[in-house]
């Protein structure tokens, strides 16, 4: 497996670790501010998988 296969398996992977404590805090009720931020990062570290992905194969990616 490459580098950057394991990069984006791990992005993947902590995106969705924020995704669900995201949904625990939306859930909890106590503090939907934090909820948001957790959000946020569960969004930004997929988009850096996707990113981490299009780097391996270029026939994935779009091309401009």
């Amino acid at each position: 497996m490459k580098k950057t296969t394991k990069k984006s398996i791990l992005f993947y992977t902590a995106s969705a670790l924020f995704y669900m404590a995201s949904i625990m805090n939306f859930v909890g009720g106590n503090d939907n501010s934090m909820a948001v931020v957790w959000l946020c990062l569960g969004s930004s570290f997929l988009c850096l998988g996707s990113t981490h992905s299009c780097l391996e194969s270029a026939s994935a990616c779009w091309s401009p």
